[in-house]
């Protein structure tokens, strides 16, 4: 995927999909669509991109980008974050689990913004078969799998962070289309979801025959992790099981060697044999990454994290987790993997492109350890869970050791070992909650007490009190959203 052509299109994106007024934010201009585009499969190509683009910023300028709400949901709810001097209150209130409809970041527009994207391209791609003889099913399918894929992505997101959503699956391309709509179950959208994927999945392509848009564009391998991740929340780990096989049985990534060319090669440079799926920012696209944890930060590492997540080897000080200081946090407790070269060196502002990581093998291997230790192959799962460490040099007061047989021993060690793989890459709070809300919530204890760990101690007893309602595990629906669609009703926690 050529990047400066990716960056153009956040230009053009207001030409093709118009401006951005009503029901969610996505109504474009009338007539733009139906009468001006959509005649040759180069705009169909374009139009795909373009879905890419919306990735990484709002093509107006006047939203935050994906990957900073993404960033929030996935972190801030959870224990290994610090406020900073840049933390606005609506952030401070979701750490300390006082988030009401008003607070900017319960704003989805973002999602649905991508979402209609992919939307517009499913409803008009399909009528260029009757003016461009070159395009093929084949190819029309293709681009067709590539928006169901970041659609269902889109969705996945969604319902993890505020459970029951808005089902949209038309594109809103004029002042006809536009419609109000009540929200469907989070059970009714993880269905459309996994339908999504299983198109995607027959019609997505393994390779666009370079490296960038291999890890940038839908493949088959994006989709079929992807498809780990929802099965795995739907606790479906057979499915779950098969989808990481796969990928593993492909020979096509691998874990990148723990040596000192680890961080640069992963997470500087990005791209690397171990990515699946990654946010493309470049010079031309920046990322909010260095204004959010550099020159005015919002966040820092926890105290929690070197001393607890990956420990600090008290005999020999130069032992250590590869990820932990110069990995994900620098000696400052500095968030690193979005804004370092290596060692402890920060990229300059304008070098803010590190991208944002989706999916990588590390993941597919503890994806697979978790859906075979709920399958009752508590070794299977160990042995893949080492295989992690062995790459990180992960430290030993880190292994709980736990016996094969010990189901939920088993599934603390897997989750323990997340935190220190992803730590910082929006995965914490859906991991948590994936293990917490297990067999009906079977494990509760485990989001009571992050909670207790990350609230500050006059706040513990009431944020703790809260989470003891299943409801208040998601957000509320933005104040915005319940004005402009009377459909709509707040989540039950909220009202």
């Amino acid at each position: 995927m050529n990047k400066k052509f990716l960056t153009i299109l956040l230009l053009s994106l207001l030409v093709i999909f118009g401006s951005c007024k009503k029901w969610l934010t996505l109504q474009p201009q009338d007539g733009i669509v139906r009468e001006e585009f959509w005649k040759t499969k180069e705009q169909i190509q374009s139009a795909v991109i373009g879905c890419y683009a919306s990735l990484l910023a709002d093509p107006a300028g006047k939203d935050r980008q994906l990957s900073d709400y993404l960033f929030v949901w996935g972190e801030a709810k959870g224990d290994m974050i610090s406020p900073g001097i840049g933390t606005s209150n609506d952030e401070l209130d979701i750490t300390h689990v006082n988030t009401l409809a008003a607070n900017s970041f319960t704003k989805w527009s973002a999602v649905y913004r991508t979402i209609n994207y992919c939307n517009t391209v499913l409803d008009f791609a399909p009528g260029v078969l009757a003016f461009d003889n070159t395009l093929t099913q084949t190819q029309l399918n293709s681009y067709l799998a590539e928006a169901r894929g970041i659609r269902a992505l889109m969705y996945f997101y969604l319902v993890r962070s505020f459970r029951d959503v808005p089902l949209k699956l038309t594109s809103t391309a004029s002042d006809d289309d536009l419609q109000f709509l009540k929200k469907s179950s989070q059970d009714t959208v993880l269905n459309q979801v996994v339908n999504d994927l299983l198109f995607a999945d027959s019609n997505a392509v393994f390779s666009y025959g370079n490296t960038a848009s291999d890890k940038g564009r839908i493949t088959k391998f994006t989709v079929k992790a992807i498809e780990a991740d929802v099965y795995l929340w739907q606790e479906k780990y057979t499915d779950c099981i098969a989808s990481c096989d796969f990928i593993i049985n492909s020979n096509k990534f691998g874990l990148i060697a723990g040596n000192g060319g680890w961080f640069n090669t992963l997470y500087y440079n990005g791209n690397s044999n171990e990515s699946i799926f990654e946010f493309q920012y470049d010079a031309q696209s920046l990322n909010n990454f260095y204004p959010m944890l550099v020159s005015r930060p919002r966040y820092y590492a926890s105290q929690n994290v070197p001393d607890n997540v990956f420990t600090i080897d008290l005999v020999n000080f130069l032992n250590k987790d590869i990820r932990a200081e110069g990995g994900s946090f620098r000696n400052d407790n500095t968030i690193y993997k979005y804004v370092g070269v290596s060692g402890n060196t920060l990229r300059t502002q304008d070098a803010s492109y590190a991208h944002w990581f989706v999916y990588r093998y590390a993941e597919i291997l503890l994806f697979k350890a978790e859906a075979l230790n709920q399958s009752g192959d508590g070794q299977g799962a160990l042995n893949l869970v080492y295989t992690i460490r062995h790459r990180a040099g992960a430290l030993a007061a880190t292994d709980l050791n736990p016996s094969p047989g010990d189901k939920n021993g088993v599934a603390d060690f897997i989750l323990a070992e997340r935190a220190r793989e992803f730590a910082f890459e929006g995965k914490r709070w859906y991991d948590v909650l994936r293990n917490a809300k297990r067999n009906n919530y079977e494990r509760l204890d485990i989001l009571l007490n992050m909670v207790a760990l990350a609230v500050p101690p006059a706040l513990q007893q009431s944020a703790i009190n809260k989470y003891r309602n299943k409801d208040a595990h998601y957000f509320p629906i933005n104040a915005t959203e319940l004005q402009s669609d009377p459909s709509l009703v707040q989540n039950p926690f909220y009202r």
